[in-house]
């Protein structure tokens, strides 16, 4: 399996094992499941075609009930990587997630502009049925079948031959799907020393995900280590920028002390 290796600013090596294009499918096959279980639960169990035979006289009612019942499905993927660190409940099965190429959890704009992309990425189910449909009517039909087929193919080229294993979507938001079977280790480097009746200061900090805790407590580290305080700067800018945290500590070294804190106290306390 291919592996991505991310060096932080004290040049410590953080290698993250990239998920294969076999994961990635499977994943993909199993949101869509969901997705049309949902559709079929929506027209079936609720009778849309009654809805339809209602307003028959008014297509664009019709047409405006269908698209509120499909944006669940348009936006399952967007709200779901958003909602659960980056995965959907295709990737959580799969043990893959979304990451930004940095390490660090994509911003909500990266996860937009990695689902947007998708109109240029794959797509196999549509891809069968306007292969198919293309080579029942004429020439020309087929060709703009076969055209819009191979177009849709890029995602699926672009994984399987990009070095980081990345569709068009992940390249321009600059992500990357890893595969998490080191999970259980992210959790055990990020562990700090809590006094039984510790208070947090800091709410925001479960906006950070084990791996950006993992980074940020190696970095620190380091940056104390040798007495790095351009690094201690940066790692505090790049924490307020994800977080949104108001910091209350002057010192750069007790914020991001205070910090990995907070973070433990709420993710075993949750």
């Amino acid at each position: 399996m291919k592996t991505l290796q991310i060096k932080t600013a004290q040049n410590i090596n953080i290698n993250f094992t990239v998920a294969n294009v076999g994961q990635r499918l499977l994943a993909f096959l199993f949101d869509n499941i969901l997705k049309f279980a949902y559709i079929y639960f929506v027209y079936y169990v609720f009778d849309f075609q009654a809805v339809e035979e209602t307003f028959s006289g008014d297509t664009w009612t019709v047409q405006a009930v269908g698209i509120l019942v499909l944006i669940p499905v348009t936006f399952y993927t967007l709200y779901s990587e958003i909602l659960m660190d980056g995965q959907t409940l295709g990737k959580k099965l799969l043990h893959v997630k979304v990451i930004n190429v940095d390490g660090f959890k994509p911003s909500v704009s990266d996860y937009t502009m990695r689902w947007f992309l998708r109109i240029v990425d794959f797509n196999l189910f549509i891809l069968l049925a306007v292969y198919i449909q293309s080579i029942t009517i004429n020439d020309s039909d087929f060709l703009l079948g076969l055209t819009f087929v191979v177009g849709k193919l890029v995602g699926l080229l672009l994984i399987l031959f990009t070095p980081n294993n990345q569709r068009f979507g992940d390249i321009i938001a600059n992500t990357v799907v890893i595969y998490l079977k080191d999970e259980v280790k992210f959790s055990e480097t990020i562990l700090e020393e809590l006094a039984d009746k510790y208070v947090p200061t800091y709410p925001n900090v479960i906006k950070l995900s084990d791996n950006d805790a993992r980074i940020i407590k190696n970095t620190f580290k380091t940056a104390i280590k040798f007495n790095d305080y351009k690094t201690l700067i940066k790692l505090r800018n790049k924490i307020i920028e994800v977080t949104q945290i108001k910091s209350i500590h002057k010192s750069d070294r007790e914020f991001i002390s205070v910090v990995l804190k907070d973070y433990n106290f709420y993710t075993q306390n949750m």
